[in-house]
């Protein structure tokens, strides 16, 4: 039987552990502090600000919203920056992205604090990430660790693809199942758009993530017996309902399920487990910059 997992679930034992943490700097007198800046008004950003900010009142983040026009200068954005780098009260930003095209997102990721830098996206976290010293793993590749490891999946000696080599989630993935260190040792392919047979290579992974932003691109036939497939994506579809859409993966779920022994579901998999990881990432930048020894979930 497939075990499908409940990244709902699992989020949730994060949030708890996180709260636990807010009370123990509470009890300090400090409260985590995450800023989030959001530059115009793309309603899909909107929607994921708001989920964050829901996320901080359920743990006990100070949660602090920001928001600067659209139209504004690249300088508007990064001394709004400058002045959360400064602040007390604020121990993690994120800037939410996409930013409008006249702004250089590498240079406003670089203007954020190191030390508070939620995302994980600054150089030098980036770096560190690389050199297996992370200060901060990015939101997204430490949920889908942590899904795996709840699952019972060790990947030491596991062939593993990734399909996607973003910034984001493909790229510092691949590097933290590459790492000679827990939820590590395995051996990884990146596939990409210019991947020749795409199919042969996932066949021959005991591990498949997909997270390359393309609606239901792996399917059953592309994955090996009893495969450990984690779906990343999340991609609207033109649907015959209300919305006039639906939410599906990269992966085409009901083949997949039939080959494969662990399974994420898109929606409701790796997404809340991003979340979580974020509010993990407050309380641990909170931790670095206080010195309180609050225990991390």
């Amino acid at each position: 039987m497939t075990n499908v997992i409940d990244g709902n679930a699992l989020a949730d034992q994060v949030f708890d552990g996180v709260a636990d943490a807010v009370e123990e700097f509470q009890a300090e007198g400090v409260t985590p502090g995450l800023a989030t800046v959001i530059m115009g008004e793309d309603p899909a950003s909107q929607t994921y600000v708001n989920m964050k900010h829901k996320d901080c009142e359920q743990v006990g983040v100070n949660g602090i919203h920001v928001e600067v026009d659209g139209d504004a200068s690249q300088a508007e954005l990064l001394d709004t920056v400058a002045d959360l780098n400064e602040r007390e009260d604020v121990h993690a930003i994120l800037v939410q992205t996409p930013l409008p095209d006249h702004v250089d997102e590498r240079e406003v990721m670089s203007a954020i604090d190191p030390v508070k830098d939620a995302d994980g996206f600054h150089p030098e976290n980036v770096g560190r990430l690389v050199a297996g010293e992370a200060r901060f793993k990015p939101c997204t590749p430490h949920g889908v660790q942590r899904m795996l490891a709840h699952a019972g999946v060790d990947m030491e000696g596991k062939d593993a693809v990734v399909v996607g080599r973003s910034n984001i989630v493909g790229k510092p993935l691949a590097n933290l199942l590459l790492q000679k260190a827990e939820g590590g040792n395995a051996t990884v392919t990146v596939c990409h758009s210019r991947t020749e047979d795409l199919a042969a290579k996932t066949r021959a992974a005991d591990v498949v993530i997909a997270a390359a932003g393309v609606p239901e691109m792996i399917t059953g036939e592309m994955l090996a017996e009893d495969a450990v497939v984690i779906d990343v994506g999340i991609n609207r579809i033109d649907a015959d309902n209300e919305k006039g859409y639906e939410l599906v993966g990269d992966v085409e779920f009901e083949s997949a399920e039939e080959k494969a022994s662990v399974i994420s579901p898109a929606p409701g998999g790796v997404g809340p487990m991003t979340r979580a990881m974020l509010q993990y990432n407050t309380v641990k930048a909170t931790r670095l910059q206080t010195g309180i020894d609050a225990t991390l979930p």
